[in-house]
């Protein structure tokens, strides 16, 4: 199967876990947009659901295709939350990022009952680490909070560049919240709890893309066909 089709592949079997009455999480990226498309088939079909947008790319495709929505200050507990990830190990920790969408992504997941993750097989790796890890920034200080991360990540056995993540036009990339990021290609994270902790006591750094603890399950579509991850400390 090419590309697309195991991204397909992987949402359809996502859509599975949907349920009439469900408060829905809705992730952002290029697996997520399928699974979006499949849900509107569904909602068009007398499916009940209501969902809440990782991001404003998201939030447009679900208008465009009917889907229902609404915000965590209207409904601040889902059942469900299922986005894409850029890495997943096999304790179903995640890399996530690569889009922009990570802070409201992880709200998202947050605040969700169970989350489940989707991906076709390139994104299994052993350790998280070859996906360059976003970290999402405050303006303010930019220079400051870089040498603080990368001060952060020696004393962790970690280096590699953090950069600036650029539009085509050679600005800054801004996220929905008004943030840049930073991409650290730090390489193998063998202790990613340490480095989440390590990020967060930085002022500057508003999240990261280390998603810890959060995924259920990860329904990943291959060759093969489909297999899913899962995690008996997230799941019942």
């Amino acid at each position: 199967m090419d590309a697309l089709k195991l991204k397909i592949a992987a949402a359809a079997e996502a859509l599975t876990y949907v349920r009439d009455g469900m408060r829905l999480g809705i992730g952002s990226g290029s697996t997520a947009e399928e699974f979006v498309r499949l849900l509107a088939d569904k909602v068009a079909n007398g499916l009940n659901i209501i969902g809440v947008a990782t991001s404003e790319r998201t939030a447009r495709l679900c208008r465009e295709l009917g889907v229902p929505l609404t915000t965590l200050d209207e409904v601040p507990e889902l059942d469900l939350a299922i986005d894409g990830t850029d890495e997943v190990d096999g304790a179903l920790s995640l890399i996530k990022g690569g889009g922009g969408a990570l802070l409201r992504e992880k709200i998202v997941a947050a605040a969700a009952e169970k989350m489940i993750v989707i991906a076709d097989a390139t994104k299994v790796v052993e350790t998280l680490g070859q996906f360059a890890l976003p970290i999402e920034v405050n303006p303010f200080g930019l220079g400051a909070t870089k040498v603080a991360i990368a001060r952060a990540a020696a004393d962790l056995g970690l280096a590699g560049p953090v950069a600036l993540r650029l539009k085509e036009d050679g600005k800054p990339f801004i996220t929905d919240g008004g943030h840049y990021i930073l991409d650290a290609s730090f390489g193998r994270i063998p202790d990613t709890r340490a480095l989440s902790n390590a990020l967060h006591a930085i002022p500057g750094v508003v999240e990261h893309g280390l998603f810890l603890g959060l995924a259920s399950a990860a329904i990943i579509a291959g060759a093969g066909g489909i297999r899913t991850m899962t995690n008996p400390e997230t799941t019942e």
